[in-house]
């Protein structure tokens, strides 16, 4: 499996960016895709995850009602639109990929695949 991420950048807070991530070498459908974020001098943190259909999605407190993951399994890609962003949101944030059906399991980290990450900057 391959996860190519984009769409990062420098925002001023409030402002919005939108995360895509595509997905390459197996069957979409069958897996679980998220997102994390690795803010500077933290560890990698759980942000948002999606299951094959998109009807069972997980979020972080710190971003619900602000950030929403969505799927295209046309396109092979998972996608997560971040509204209102505030300085605490800068990080690198990560596509991530796992096997499986509950969206629920990949909030302990308990990913198949990473993507590389693509850095999101909200100055203040």
């Amino acid at each position: 499996v391959q996860l190519q991420a984009s769409g990062g950048g420098l925002v001023q807070a409030g402002g919005s960016l939108r995360l895509s991530c595509e997905f390459s070498g197996r069957t979409f459908s069958t897996y679980i895709m998220g997102w994390f974020r690795q803010a500077p001098g933290e560890g990698r943190r759980f942000v948002a995850s999606t299951n094959w259909s998109g009807n069972d999605t997980y979020y972080a407190d710190s971003v619900k009602g602000r950030f929403t993951i969505s799927r295209d399994d046309r396109k092979n890609t998972v996608d997560l639109q971040m509204n209102s962003l505030k300085p605490e949101d800068t990080a690198v944030y990560y596509c991530a990929s796992k096997f499986g059906i509950r969206a629920g399991t990949l909030i302990r980290g308990r990913v198949d695949y990473w993507g590389q990450g693509t850095l999101v900057t909200v100055s203040s």
